[in-house]
């Protein structure tokens, strides 16, 4: 089928037919540019046109052209690189006239080469006086005028390379993401922890409650999962002596996409031989102020015109209290487990087949009613034992030693005292295969090796793990996780 053109680009297309008849490749070779425009604005501070002309200061850099006002014998335009926008002025007189035929015949959105000495115009704006020109690549497709992607983020996500151009906002977040990574790396290793890799294909489902995505090995004829979590390699670990590990890696759920949740998502899960839930509250809380501080330069934040005080000592409240006090009822007492489904039938909650017990019905009244409030940083502890299926027991039995790290009503993290006694990990194992048969498509497989691990012995360790895009949304302040990853899970465009 023949590619219909618009007239901008069927104008492109001939403009690059006579570069090639002027001897110019409209897909050049390598440029050594020595600066940037953020260099170019530190060798400017302090200057004047008149200090310039006594000490001219020359740069060479590289860029896309993102505005041009041509005026027969000279020109202005400005070339945009990672780091910013910078003016250039070009004339006849200082490019000669066989480069500034080049210039004719250059586009907005054509990437080029510029070598000259800096300037103030009269207006004061920082400019680099063109010597030399070099016509680096065309771009065939007219850059949009007023990119509607800027408001859609469908677009945006869908088109990623015309949204970094168009938008400082969409680029400062895609470099913020790997400062913020990198800050998350240096807090582990001062305290003490070793980064490390583990599989992404499994032949077990665990570590975590999800659909999975499952994919086939040819050679072994046998189907596996891509990882859910990574929570039972990373325990192997510790029994394996490593004792303090972490993993920044993707994990993969088959299932919806919203403003929150992406199929293929990254996370952190970290584990410390010898340490409790009250040690990962700790390390969490630390981790959360520091990449604060290292990447933001404060711990107060502004996230959606709400004011986080990430700096206060985070809150520290019972899944079961903050029920009570939203509904008035205490699953901490000898409550029936027909009294707490009548009850939460009366607040419009659907009862799943596989919930045979209070905690599935608490865990379901949090999340219809204290969620949203948790505003400032909050742990929530004291998780139902029905849905912690990897974790210690508390003294009282129908819970457990686990916490989730709340903020702007979204949960950021999930932390345990890990269970370590493999008798009551395989009882556990064994009640998530009958949630199973009874419908769960989300409970646990019963990982044979996992138990056998741990019949070698753990020792007793706290783990966690948090949601990185989320922790990047909350501190580049953004609503939508498709803006902190780069190429999210798309709908089919048609």
């Amino acid at each position: 089928m023949e590619e219909k053109l618009n007239d901008q680009e069927i104008a492109r297309r001939e403009k690059l037919q006579k570069l090639k008849e002027l001897g110019v490749d409209p897909y050049g070779e390598a440029y050594e540019r020595t600066d940037t425009s953020k260099t170019c604005r530190e060798k400017a501070e302090g200057q004047t046109n008149e200090s310039l002309e006594v000490n001219p200061i020359y740069v060479n850099v590289a860029g896309r052209i993102m505005f041009m006002r041509k005026m027969g014998k000279a020109s202005f335009f400005n070339m945009q690189d990672k780091f910013g926008k910078v003016q250039v002025y070009i004339s006849i007189d200082s490019v000669g006239e066989e480069s500034y035929n080049v210039l004719k015949l250059t586009d907005i959105g054509d990437i080029v080469g510029v070598y000259g000495k800096l300037m103030f115009t009269r207006t004061g704006e920082l400019t680099i006086k063109a010597e030399k020109y070099t016509f680096l690549t065309k771009s065939l497709r007219p850059l949009p005028e007023k990119f509607h992607g800027l408001v859609d983020i469908e677009e945006r996500s869908r088109h990623r390379y015309v949204d970094l151009i168009m938008n400082e906002e969409s680029k400062r977040t895609a470099l913020l993401r790997p400062q913020i990574i990198r800050a998350i790396q240096r807090y582990c290793d001062s305290q003490g922890f070793v980064e490390v890799e583990t599989s992404v294909l499994s032949p077990i489902l665990g570590g975590a409650s999800a659909k999975p995505f499952i994919t086939h090995h040819n050679t072994l004829n046998k189907d596996f999962y891509l990882r859910i979590a990574t929570e039972l390699n990373l325990k192997r670990l510790i029994v394996g002596g490593l004792e303090k590990v972490y993993e920044i890696g993707r994990l993969f759920r088959n299932e919806g996409m919203d403003a929150k949740h992406n199929p293929e998502f990254t996370t952190i899960e970290l584990y410390e031989a010898y340490g409790d839930l009250q040690s990962m509250r700790r390390l969490n809380e630390g981790l959360v102020r520091y990449c604060a501080e290292q990447v933001l330069g404060t711990t107060k934040i502004n996230y959606q015109g709400l004011e986080i005080d990430l700096g206060q000592e985070f809150k520290w409240v019972s899944m079961a209290e903050l029920v009570k006090e939203k509904t008035g009822l205490d699953f901490e007492s000898d409550l029936s487990f027909e009294e707490a489904v009548a009850f939460a039938k009366s607040k419009g909650i659907k009862i799943e087949p596989h919930w045979t017990s209070n905690g599935y019905i608490l865990n379901a009244l949090f999340e219809e009613f204290c969620e949203a409030d948790l505003i400032q940083p909050t742990f929530v502890h004291g998780h139902p034992i029905e849905i912690s299926p990897l974790t210690k027991k508390s003294k009282d039995p129908r819970f457990v030693e686990r916490f989730e790290l709340y903020i702007n009503g979204t949960e950021f993290s999930n932390a345990y005292s890990e269970l370590n006694d493999p008798i009551d990990q395989k009882e556990r194992f064994i009640a998530q295969l009958k949630a199973k048969e009874l419908g769960d498509d989300e409970a646990n497989e019963l990982d044979e090796d996992f138990l056998e691990a741990l019949e070698y012995g753990m020792a007793p360790t706290g783990g966690i793990g948090m949601g990185i895009d989320r922790f990047i949304m909350l501190l580049t302040n953004q609503a939508n996780i498709r803006e902190v990853i780069l190429f999210p899970c798309m709908k089919d465009q048609k």
